[in-house]
């Protein structure tokens, strides 16, 4: 279970920013929040896995184990092709602003973070701790607005922005 959230952090700490192209810049209080939140997350369900969570004998052929992997998985997939189709809706040289289109963005405008939202549920279900709920708890509030914000900013700024498109979870929201 720990190799799966280490996975997820190598992703974004070391082979996303690799990956991203110039955008605009991060103010340093959020970097500063956002990396306060990362190493306390971090530090939380390293300790909670390798400390205080034990599993049977089996665990990983466990169904909760292999539904909430499958889950991860496919979130994490979803999420690296979303972050693609972003990074290159514009060609190099082009400016100003593109719907995205393809993969989960035909259902939902914040495709990425669904992608995001669904690996944490996983995970939480993989490991079956309350810390790890809790994580994908907090990803659900925290992606989901930012999701409901990115919407209504296509919706304002596109007219021809698909009005079937949910906000962050595909026929529901």
């Amino acid at each position: 279970n720990p190799i799966i959230f280490l996975f997820f952090i190598c992703y974004r700490a070391l082979i996303f920013p690799l990956v991203i192209r110039e955008g605009k810049p991060t103010p340093f209080f959020t970097f500063a929040l956002a990396l306060l939140f990362c190493v306390f997350n971090g530090y939380l369900q390293g300790r909670s896995l390798t400390t205080y969570a034990s599993y049977p004998p089996g665990w990983l052929a466990d169904s909760c184990f292999i539904t909430g992997f499958l889950g991860w998985l496919i979130g994490m997939a979803i999420n690296i092709h979303s972050d693609h189709i972003l990074r290159n809706l514009r060609k190099p040289g082009e400016t100003g602003y593109k719907i995205p289109r393809g993969g989960m963005f035909e259902y939902v405008s914040g495709a990425n973070f669904f992608g995001e939202i669904l690996e944490w549920f996983g995970f939480a279900l993989a490991c079956c701790t309350i810390e790890s709920l809790a994580f994908a708890l907090c990803t659900l509030f925290i992606l989901g607005s930012r999701a409901r914000q990115h919407h209504k900013w296509y919706l304002e700024k596109f007219e021809d922005y698909p009005k079937d498109r949910k906000i962050v979870i595909p026929f529901l929201y």
